[in-house]
């Protein structure tokens, strides 16, 4: 255990991490931006009449892992800030960086999205709608529209849940066997090549026993209601309080590198199999339970957690060496992560009636909406008292030296 700490301390290791969760925010664009090309039933403000399935394929794969993905680099980074600066400091850091953006942010974002999407119904339809939609009849208890930003509130209820387990271990394991014996355990499970099949277990079981599962549509979406739905909470806390314990024996990471071949052949093939026997059309309705929704259940749980232990080893791999591209999208992905839906959702109606394949569509739609949100970024945020909530410091106006830390420093955990 002493030789897994020890190989943690490397910061080259963390830009690695750094870099996959920059990544993952930009894959998050690209998810929403498909969402007008998927065939099948509607499921988005706006409607493209060119299909692709390829782009339904791209929806249903990055939905498996970005989310996971993102939940344990941001559980790793959230305990080796309370281990390097208090726990005081970590929840002032939080508060400001999680908890403002969300207050802050919502009533404007909402109001950009509510505009796009009326924007999308007149492109549509050639009139501005006058009612608003009708009321769901199966809404959630405290139903609350969360939008995108419905991350940042399940961080919240993880840095809760997280610290009301923390101060009760500390109160009853005194002696730190239990968090010897814990610790221990996750060696063995991190170890071993079985390990995506062991992680995915919870999430299998929470997709099966609690409650009705859109099972094409995986992990469904907190963003309807302030209560996370069990299915999101089981599988991100899994994540969180795996990449916190990872922390504590931080070299255990290198293992994602050294097996992220292994890892990868296993989510493809899996990832296969479960897309061959639900299809690349998206299907709305509810698995009934069988045998074979339980196989299924497992295939993509652990095509989850196989894809997200290949990515992160394949940054750690080839991504950890110092880069000021990467570290510039790393240090933006959070303001664009958050601006991007209603500026998407507006791209996305301004191609409808362009007589051009989905593929096309999507390729303008993101060749105009990334320009524009890092030019916004450059000129609104990165100097500004935005870049220092957002980020935790202002971009220097000018960079002198090597910097090869000062963004993980600075900015020490993914904070989407």
């Amino acid at each position: 255990m002493k030789a897994h700490q020890e190989i943690a301390g490397g910061a080259q290791r963390l830009h690695g991490l750094d870099a996959v969760r920059g990544y993952a925010l930009l894959l998050g664009i690209v998810y929403h931006a498909t969402m007008s090309f998927l065939p099948g039933p509607p499921i988005w403000v706006v409607e493209d009449p060119h299909k692709s399935l390829l782009l339904s394929g791209l929806f249903y794969v990055s939905h498996m892992f970005r989310m996971t993905t993102f939940f344990l680099i941001a559980g790793f980074f959230s305990h080796m800030v309370v281990g390097k600066r208090g726990l005081k400091a970590w929840v002032k850091d939080r508060a400001k960086r999680i908890a403002v953006p969300l207050v802050v942010g919502w009533p404007i974002l909402i109001a950009s999205i509510l505009a796009a999407s009326i924007y999308g119904a007149y492109v549509m339809t050639g009139h501005i709608p006058t009612k608003p939609p009708p009321a769901d009849p199966q809404a959630p208890p405290l139903a609350f529209p969360l939008t995108h930003l419905w991350f940042l509130y399940l961080l919240l209820w993880l840095y809760a849940a997280t610290l009301g387990l923390r101060a009760a271990v500390a109160r009853l394991d005194t002696r730190g066997r239990f968090r010897k014996a814990a610790d221990a355990g996750l060696a063995g499970v991190v170890e071993s090549p079985l390990a995506p099949m062991v992680m995915a277990i919870p999430t299998a079981l929470a997709f099966l026993f609690c409650g009705p599962w859109r099972g094409w549509f995986g992990i469904a979406t907190p963003d309807n209601s302030l209560i996370p739905n069990a299915q999101a909470a089981v599988a991100y806390f899994s994540a969180f309080g795996l990449g916190w314990l990872l922390h504590r024996q931080a070299g255990l990471i290198n293992i994602f590198a050294r097996r992220w071949r292994l890892n990868l052949a296993l989510a493809l093939g899996l990832t296969a199999g479960c897309l061959g026997y639900v299809g690349a059309v998206p299907r709305v309705e509810a698995f009934a339970p069988s045998p074979a929704t339980a196989a299924y259940a497992l295939a993509y749980s652990v095509a989850c957690w196989a894809w997200t232990f290949a990515v992160i080893g394949l940054s750690l791999k080839y991504l950890s060496k110092e880069s000021r591209v990467r570290r510039y999208v790393a240090d933006s992905s959070y303001w664009l992560y958050l601006i991007h839906l209603p500026i998407v959702m507006v791209l996305q109606a301004m191609v409808v009636k362009l007589d051009l394949p989905a593929e096309v569509k999507i390729l303008i739609v993101l060749a105009a909406a990334f320009p524009l949100m890092f030019a916004s970024y450059q000129l609104m945020v990165r100097r500004t008292v935005v870049g220092a909530i957002l980020n935790g410091r202002r971009a220097p106006r000018r960079q002198r030296g090597s910097t090869a830390s000062a963004s993980l420093t600075a900015s020490p955990e993914p904070a989407e």
